[in-house]
């Protein structure tokens, strides 16, 4: 696996497959650990209006395994005649009202059969560098869907963290100025 610098001091890694299917099949647990047994007060808390719950984070991460990352990957392996995206639905989750518990369970299940079917696939440098069209950002590689997939589900698990910590903003006092995620 390799390293470059990007923007300053930073290290970036390389997408590699296996580096990313360890990312992606941790996900469900880290979900479940983070939000089973919650209270609703937790699992629907939002950042103010027209923002995600925790709830509403797992069930766009569902949409995302039925009709997004594999879905598209085989487009592009295919190689078909057509290797345009269909647009991803940014609110067919937004109706969303079964427990946290189904939620998370059906997450896991989809997340586990995706997983195998990448690992399956074996993927070569070659296969990783062909391409599909994207209806917003044109040509991109099979290499950057997949890299986005594991800084999708990281993102993710960011915005569930810090939905939940600003729950706190007011109640942890002066310590907020320490606290950077309280006002992102």
């Amino acid at each position: 696996m390799g390293y470059h610098h990007d923007r300053g001091d930073s290290l970036t890694m390389e997408f590699s497959p296996t580096a990313g299917a360890a990312i992606l099949e941790r996900t469900p647990a880290t979900l479940r650990a983070m939000l089973t047994g919650l209270a609703p007060d937790w699992t629907n808390a939002t950042e103010g209006p027209n923002t995600w719950s925790p709830l509403l984070n797992v069930a766009h991460l569902i949409h995302g395994e039925r009709s997004d990352w594999i879905t598209r990957a085989r487009i592009i392996l295919a190689q078909g005649a057509n290797r345009t995206f269909a647009p991803f639905d940014m609110a067919a989750h937004l109706a969303e009202r079964r427990p946290m518990a189904e939620l998370l369970d059906e997450f896991a299940t989809l997340r586990a059969g995706n997983v195998a079917t990448l690992k399956g696939w074996k993927l070569t440098d070659d296969q990783l560098a062909l391409t599909g069209d994207h209806p917003a950002f044109g040509t991109v590689t099979l290499r950057q869907l997949l890299a986005t997939w594991v800084a999708h589900d990281l993102g993710h698990i960011a915005q569930i963290s810090r939905v939940m910590a600003k729950q706190y903003r007011e109640a942890v006092g002066p310590w907020r100025a320490y606290l950077p995620v309280l006002d992102r």
